[in-house]
């Protein structure tokens, strides 16, 4: 399996041969339209926080591993961004991204929001790419009545079987409430191969430190962004020195960098404030806002920005 993430991140360490006999290890890719709940999944899973969430499309943009390692088993999760139909170079290559983390992995999650209706030509379209053992989750089921609810996986079933999936796996969950969200972890721990574990087993994600830093900025930015922000935000980290963390923030027009800096600097100010509670105590993050015209069109520039 290729090790190598979209977010800079290293190859999985030498496997850990110290392992129980009966120990299980292995990747399962969650895969969906944007905004379904895949982030808040990982999170849910992983039981605490390893991808930043945000109710704007596209908030993934990478490739993530999250996991979970018990006694038992190590599952490592693959968040992947929401397929959707690009308007732009970076559109194009967060698509490839999600397919291409797909590849060899041990299972597929397709996650669904409920929320939404299920079955629909976005969902069927990616129906018809899952493997024939894919795992539908339905997700946002707090949201729903129970009528609802049972109309929503009769919908999934159904789309299974047109594109001849067989008798796939249908999970109820919400991601928020937890609620189904244990079921579907054992199931998927269930599916894994005998095998030692990947990373060690006080590793809850693969990113690494100056990649996270800058997607908490870009949380806190998505959280109060004007609407037609978010897809023109990007954030680098360009200088870690603990407790010196200097994070770069792009945009693409003049007026855009008005808008993150806000009156007074305000809503820099808060972003911040917001990044810093989940950084160590005592870091000193340092925010600059960069015009960078058309940056997600550019390739060049997409690939400085390891997308």
């Amino acid at each position: 399996m290729d090790t190598t993430t979209m977010n800079g991140t290293n190859t999985m360490p030498d496997h850990d041969t110290d392992q129980p006999a009966e120990m299980r290890s292995g990747f399962v890719a969650l895969a969906g339209r944007p905004n379904v709940g895949k982030s808040s999944l990982t999170n849910a899973i992983v039981g605490q926080k390893v991808t930043i969430v945000s109710p704007r499309p596209q908030t993934t943009r990478h490739e993530i591993r999250g996991m979970l390692t018990r006694a038992d088993a190590q599952l490592v999760l693959v968040d992947t961004p929401g397929v959707h139909k690009p308007k732009t170079a970076m559109g194009k290559r967060l698509n490839r991204t999600a397919t291409e983390a797909r590849e060899d992995t041990d299972a597929t999650v397709l996650v669904v929001d409920a929320s939404k209706g299920v079955g629909g030509p976005g969902d069927a379209r990616l129906m018809a790419a899952m493997p024939d053992d894919v795992i539908v989750a339905i997700n946002k089921i707090d949201r729903l009545p129970q009528e609802q609810v049972l109309a929503a996986i009769k919908n999934a079933a159904a789309l299974a079987k047109r594109f001849e999936r067989g008798a796939v796996e249908i999970f109820p969950i919400s991601a928020r409430t937890n609620k189904g969200v244990p079921e579907l972890t054992e199931y998927l721990i269930g599916l894994l191969p005998p095998g030692p574990l990947w990373y060690p087993e006080d590793q809850v994600r693969d990113s690494t430190e100056g990649f996270w830093v800058a997607e908490l900025v870009r949380e806190q930015l998505l959280a109060t962004a004007r609407e037609e922000l978010p897809h023109s935000i990007a954030t680098r980290c360009v200088e870690l020195n603990w407790p010196y963390v200097e994070v770069e923030i792009l945009v693409e027009r003049i007026s855009q960098k008005g808008m993150v800096i806000g009156q007074g600097g305000e809503n820099l100010k808060r972003a911040g404030i917001g990044a810093r509670r989940l950084l160590p105590e005592g870091t000193h993050l340092e925010l600059k806002v960069k015009v960078n015209r058309d940056w997600q069109r550019k390739d060049a520039e997409l690939d400085k920005l390891g997308y």
